[in-house]
């Protein structure tokens, strides 16, 4: 065998390496660290389109109280996840904690992030 044709054989059969992009979290509405009055609707922007049916948040403050949204949805570029609260806000240091499946990739990517309700 020629050396071009040893090294066409390897490549077949090594393995090919993918990169695949996550749905990370780019912005967030409130913002991480503000301190705001109760927000009537909570956005998540997304670097990628998301899986609907596979991504949303719940909102915690350190005493396990929660508040609950109605159905969240997602704008037409599939990047931007919006729920409205349906219950009060309390004062105090909220936990947005979020999930997102990438509608591009199926990998699923997480985080949390920290507001005040003055």
């Amino acid at each position: 065998m020629r050396p071009g044709q040893v090294f066409a054989i390897l490549c077949l059969l090594l393995p090919s390496t993918q990169v695949f992009a996550h749905a990370e979290l780019v912005a967030s509405n409130p913002a991480a660290d503000a301190t705001v009055a109760a927000p009537r609707t909570i956005r998540l922007t997304f670097s990628e389109k998301i899986a609907p049916a596979s991504s949303g948040f719940q909102l915690s403050m350190g005493d396990g109280m929660g508040v609950s949204t109605a159905a969240a949805t997602v704008s037409d570029d599939g990047k931007t996840l919006t729920a409205r609260p349906t219950s009060p806000f309390m004062s105090g240091k909220w936990t947005l904690s979020w999930h997102a499946l990438s509608a591009d990739d199926g990998h699923s990517t997480q985080g949390s992030l920290n507001f005040t309700i003055k």
